[in-house]
This record gives C-alpha cells, sequence and structure tokens, in this order.
C-alpha cells in the first residue's frame, strides 16, 4: 500500500513538469522579444524613444510608487573642503536613532574630551524611521563623483511612499536638520581652526589652501576674567542679543553677523575675552592668518568655507601687511595714493577693500548667518579708519591695565579669597602703576608646593613696587632730557641772535663800501 504523503508527490508531478514547461517558454519568448527589441530600437526615431521612455518611467512609477532623496557629504567643487550642513546634521540626527537595533554594521568614534562613543551606520546600511505615523527609510551608501575631484563620496538616501510626499518636503526634513543640529551642538566639542600656508609644489588646487582644525578646549569664562564687571555686562548683553536676533537681522535686511575691535596692551586679555566668548555662545573659533593668505580669492575661499556658529579672528591686524593706515598716509596726493594702491595690490594679495568686502560687502551674505569678526590690536590709532569704523567693527573693546576690581577677580580665581589685610596695600599700588592682568596673575602663580596666598601676594607686592620704582625713573630721566634740551635750546638762541647781528653788520658795510 502507497502511503498518502507518496501518492500526493506522484500527483504533483505532471503539475510540475507543466510549470517548468512553461517557465521554459516564458523565458524563450522574452528572449526573442529582447533579441527583436534589440533590433528595431536601431532604427526607430528618437521622438519615439523618448515616449516610450517616458512611458517605462511611468510604468515604473505604477509599480514602484516609493521617492527617494540624496543628500550628498561635499555639494559642489567650489565647497569640496566642506562638508554640506544638511549631510552633517543628518548624521548627526541618525546617531540618536537606536541604530544598534535596526543596523547590523555600525561606525563608532569617540570626539576628544568626550567619554561616550558616538555610533552612527556604516556603509549601504538602513535605518528605519517613522514621523507623523509615516514609515521612513534611510539608507547610508557611496557613489564616484568625478566633478568634486574625489574617488568617492559618502551619502544619505531618504525612502518613503509617494503619499507621503508633502508631510517629508515640508516638515519630516525640516524636523531633521533642527534636530540634528541641536544634537550636534550638544555633542561635538568646540573646534579651532586655523589656515595652511599655499604649497607650491601641490598639483592640486583644492588643496592648495584649507581649514586645519584641533579641539578647542580653553577654560576661560566671563566669571574669570579680570575685568570692569559693568563692561563684562554689556558685552555679554551684546553677545546675547546677537546669538538670538535671526529675525531682527532678516527684518532689518541686515547679514547676520557682527563685529568686535578688541584694542589695548600686550597681556590685557584679548585672546581670552575671544575663548570666553566662545565658551559662552558654543561658538568654533576660526583663527585666520592673513599672511598665509596668497590673495583676495583666496581668502574669500577661505572665509566661505567657515560654518555658522563661528567666530573669525584676526589677531594683532595691526601688523597685517597693506592694512593700515593707508588712507591716512595717502591723503596728500590722490595721484600718489592711486600709485601706492596698485603698487601694493601686487606686492600683497590680500588687499584692505577685498578684506573690507568680505566683512559688509556683497560677499558678506554669501555664508550662512550668525557669524562673529574679531580684530585684536596692539596699536589701534595705526589702522585705517575705514577698517574700523561703526557698522563694521560694530562694538569697540579697549582692554587696558589692570585695577583693583580686575585684581579681585584673579585673587578669586588664583587663590580663592575675597578679602585679604595685603589688599589695602595692593589696590594703592595698583592705583599708582600700570600692570596688565597677565603680569598680576604670573606673580598670583604658585612658584612652589609650598607657596600660600600671604607668599603670592607678596610677590605682587613686591612687582608693583618695583614697577612704581622703574616708571619713577622713566619719569625722572624724561624730565631731565627734556630740561637738556631745553637748556641747549635757551644757549643756541643768543649764538643764532649773534650770528644774526654779525651778519647785519658786515651787509652794512658792504653797502657802505
Amino acid at each position: 500500500m502507497v502511503p498518502a504523503t507518496t501518492a500526493r508527490l506522484i500527483k504533483m508531478v505532471p503539475k510540475m513538469a507543466t510549470l517548468t514547461t512553461l517557465l521554459a517558454t516564458v523565458g524563450s519568448s522574452m528572449a526573442t522579444l529582447m533579441f527583436v527589441w534589440s533590433v528595431i530600437s536601431q532604427y526607430l526615431p528618437y521622438e519615439l524613444h523618448h515616449i516610450i521612455r517616458k512611458l517605462k518611467l511611468r510604468l515604473k512609477d505604477l509599480l514602484y510608487p516609493y521617492v527617494k532623496i540624496t543628500i550628498n557629504e561635499f555639494r559642489d567643487k567650489a565647497l569640496s573642503n566642506r562638508r554640506s550642513d544638511a549631510y552633517v546634521a543628518v548624521e548627526a540626527y541618525l546617531s540618536s536613532i537606536n541604530t544598534s537595533k535596526t543596523s547590523k554594521r555600525l561606525k563608532a568614534d569617540m570626539e576628544h574630551h568626550n567619554s561616550n562613543l558616538a555610533l552612527s551606520i556604516d556603509e549601504y546600511q538602513t535605518v528605519n524611521d517613522e514621523f507623523q505615523g509615516a514609515k521612513l527609510e534611510w539608507v547610508s551608501g557611496k557613489s564616484s563623483s568625478k566633478a568634486l575631484d574625489k574617488e568617492q563620496i559618502s551619502f544619505y538616501r531618504l525612502i518613503f511612499h509617494n503619499k507621503h510626499r508633502e508631510m517629508v518636503t515640508q516638515s519630516y526634513l525640516q524636523h531633521v536638520i533642527e534636530r540634528g543640529k541641536e544634537i550636534r551642538k550638544r555633542n561635538r566639542p568646540k573646534r579651532i581652526y586655523t589656515n595652511v600656508c599655499r604649497s607650491s609644489g601641490s598639483a592640486s588646487s583644492s588643496s592648495a589652501s584649507s581649514w586645519v582644525y584641533s579641539v578647542f578646549h580653553h577654560p576661560a569664562s566671563f566669571e574669570t576674567i579680570a575685568m570692569d564687571e559693568e563692561k563684562k555686562k554689556e558685552i555679554i548683553e551684546d553677545l546675547m542679543a546677537f546669538s538670538e536676533g535671526k529675525d531682527y537681522y532678516a527684518r532689518i535686511g541686515k547679514a547676520w553677523r557682527r563685529g568686535y575691535l578688541l584694542y589695548g596692551p600686550p597681556g590685557t586679555g584679548k585672546s581670552t575675552l575671544i575663548a570666553a566668548m566662545a565658551n559662552m555662545l558654543k561658538y568654533d573659533v576660526y583663527d585666520l592668518e592673513l599672511t598665509a593668505v596668497k590673495d583676495n580669492t583666496e581668502l574669500r575661499k577661505l572665509l566661505v568655507e567657515t560654518s555658522s556658529k563661528s567666530i573669525i579672528v584676526i589677531e594683532d591686524i595691526d601688523c597685517s601687511l597693506h592694512l593700515t593706515g593707508q588712507r591716512k598716509k595717502q591723503e596728500k596726493a590722490e595721484k600718489s595714493r592711486l600709485e601706492d594702491e596698485k603698487k601694493s595690490e601686487k606686492a600683497a594679495g590680500v588687499t584692505l577693500s577685498g578684506l573690507l568686502n568680505f566683512i559688509d560687502g556683497l560677499w558678506s551674505s554669501s555664508c550662512d548667518g550668525e557669524r562673529i569678526i574679531v580684530f585684536t590690536t596692539n596699536h589701534v590709532e595705526n589702522l585705517d579708519k575705514a577698517l574700523i569704523r561703526r557698522g563694521r567693527m560694530d562694538m569697540h573693546i579697549e582692554l587696558s591695565y589692570c585695577g583693583f576690581e580686575g585684581f579681585k577677580v584673579l585673587a578669586m580665581n588664583y587663590l580663592e579669597i575675597e578679602t585679604h589685610q595685603m589688599f589695602d596695600t595692593i589696590e594703592r599700588l595698583i592705583g599708582e602703576v600700570k600692570i596688565t592682568p597677565a603680569d598680576v596673575a604670573e606673580n598670583l602663580m604658585p612658584k612652589t608646593l609650598l607657596d600660600d596666598p600671604d607668599k603670592r601676594l607678596s610677590n605682587l607686592i613686591g612687582a608693583l613696587e618695583k614697577a612704581k620704582e622703574k616708571a619713577l625713573e622713566k619719569a625722572k630721566a624724561k624730565a631731565d632730557t627734556e630740561k637738556k634740551a631745553k637748556q641747549l635750546e635757551e644757549n643756541v638762541e643768543p649764538t643764532i641772535k649773534e650770528s644774526k647781528v654779525l651778519d647785519e653788520d658786515q651787509t652794512m658795510q658792504s653797502k657802505a663800501m
């Protein structure tokens, strides 16, 4: 007796043979059809080809009703050294999704001064997301791009049903970008960038001038800066108003940027103030070295590559070539001024007009908003007035010698004391001599492990007394020099008068003869 299972298999054999025959027939027919089409398509007119292609696309849309949006890592060749802001935001957003449950291959990285590993999806992996009831899919990958002078560029591709198109384009993508920016700002440590000098032996123009960065971890804050409290409060309020003023700047039709001029003697805390500004606003810092920039075109390229939420710093701008005091020296003759400007443009690639054009000219609107531009100088009187006028440098901040209020901040920072019996002596001496906050801080630093506050305050008093003695000696030497010059002038005047009288007598005698 044949088992029931075997009987069923015997009955299925004719059906399987029929299916095999059918598949063979269909395959043969398709091969024949493809061969005939390849022959006929060579003789079809272009117009008919175009119609057939459109029909194929419509058929594909009916069979595959999904939309794909690709976000590349780099935008175009002009900005090939700068990653797309959209790509960076999507990368940060996807890292916030629990990728360990949806992706099999992940990338792990850890930024400096961050103890947690940041996970992101590896190439050709998928992450599923949901928004307002719609299911969406992100895929990572790489593609070749000759246009960007790169072998391969990474991309993220969003796939969703066509019925969600309006929701995705109007709401979801905006949500992803905003959320990604928030995550990136919160997690990524601040960076300090500097521009590298152009390499004469480089064959690729894209690598000739670019930014390099390191992690920015300067500990400065407004609480620890030795500065007058009223001035400090004014700066903080101005910075906060700027950072929250996106709508205001758009309403008045002005680029969302602000300029600060920091001036004063060396050691008065200009660089420390910049670090405190960056820490408070959580901005990156771009330290621009003008002498390493070849020309205005290269300067423009560097500045366009800076990111939003950043501080662009040009330190000691009075030492930069052909950027200080040109107009003041050339007001005497218009013709010579034009000739000198032409010569200066040939001698130095970066010109005053090129820098001004980016600060508040047409190119000031070429970058995303929220940028602060800071100039520092030890000699503000040497700067061209056009460079520092109000509207370009919106706020002029003088950082002068240390006063008693500044000393008390430093004493709290270095000694952790608010009052001491030596404070009265220090207050009197600080009012009599000029000393920078850097010099005060140096004297408050412990020289050995056994140095206590009394010892360090005594060191400061000794330094102040020496500075007072030097100031008195300098003033005395100056007075002696002026006195000698005056005496010399008084002695010379009678001699000149006698010489004039003698000349007159000789003239009269010659006339009489």
